[in-house]
């Protein structure tokens, strides 16, 4: 999967790190970060899309699923973005970046590779 997110990464200037994570924190693909960078920023996102996710449930005529959190801060973009049954997509890229390329890529992606970016729940610690 790696390649498809380098493919991401090099298509839309400005992109710095590109993680594909599940909903409970863990890395499960990286392009254009170190290990230990992607781990954190998965950390991150888990709590991100949790929080998310019970703002989507207050809206009463929704599906109450999050689908794309972007935040905006000095020096640059966060995007996270739901990217098949408990898996998400998420990227970092400089203030400058094209945020329509960006949306339409990460959603290129994500509709491309859905099925490999599910994350099976875990059952005592283990996939099931």
């Amino acid at each position: 999967m790696d390649w498809m997110l380098k493919d991401l990464a090099t298509s839309v200037p400005q992109t710095r790190h590109v993680i594909v994570l599940s909903s409970d924190g863990l890395r499960m693909a990286q392009h254009g970060t170190d290990t230990e960078v992607a781990d954190r920023l998965a950390a991150a996102c888990a709590g991100l899309q949790s929080l998310s996710t019970a703002i989507a449930q207050e809206f009463p005529h929704g599906d109450g699923e999050m689908r794309l959190v972007v935040i905006e801060v000095d020096g640059g973009f966060f995007y996270l973005m739901a990217a098949g049954a408990g898996a998400y997509l998420a990227v970092l890229a400089d203030d400058d970046v094209d945020a329509g390329l960006m949306g339409m890529k990460m959603r290129d992606l994500v509709a491309r590779i859905g099925s490999h970016l599910t994350s099976p729940p875990r059952v005592g610690g283990a996939a099931t």
